[in-house]
């Protein structure tokens, strides 16, 4: 059973790791070619904004990696260990980067004059987001913490 959960956990970062990377190659660049085409006032900003969103990418993919790695300990049944301990600090601080990657980009684009509300809203929606997972993870690692800390001493006590 708990080897079922992790495989259908697995493919669906798969799934959302190679959905992201097709927007990334496919989808992004028409997108921001069309609007520079559409809003030639603002076509300056078409390849700040697909740095940035490509910038972003790097830690996204690597917390997608991160998982995978926590599934296959959780599939060794190494759950709690200090390599999963050391994966959810890489994913917290991965969640942080992104916040500050993205209130960077709001940021340069109210210095342009150029942000719409649809955008500031999604900006916005994916900075809580990762905040959200930040502080998750940081729960979580906490708690792994403090079980591996139980876990040792009882192993001394015994």
């Amino acid at each position: 059973m708990e080897r079922g959960m992790t495989l259908f956990l697995k493919i669906a970062v798969y799934f959302i790791g190679i959905m992201v990377l097709a927007l990334f190659i496919f989808w992004l660049p028409r997108l921001a070619s069309g609007t520079a085409e559409m809003f030639p006032e603002f076509a300056y900003l078409q390849f700040p904004v697909l740095f940035g969103l490509y910038v972003t990418g790097i830690p996204f993919f690597f917390v997608l990696y991160q998982a995978l790695k926590l599934l296959t300990y959780i599939d060794k049944n190494n759950a709690f260990s200090e390599t999963s301990v050391k994966s959810l600090k890489y994913i917290k601080y991965c969640a942080v980067m992104i916040s500050v990657l993205y209130a960077i980009g709001i940021v340069f684009f109210l210095s342009q004059k150029a942000i719409h509300p649809g955008i500031a809203m999604i900006g916005c929606t994916i900075i809580f987001s990762s905040v959200v997972i930040a502080v998750f993870t940081m729960v979580l690692q906490k708690l792994l913490k403090s079980a591996l800390d139980i876990k040792s001493e009882n192993d001394l006590t015994v």
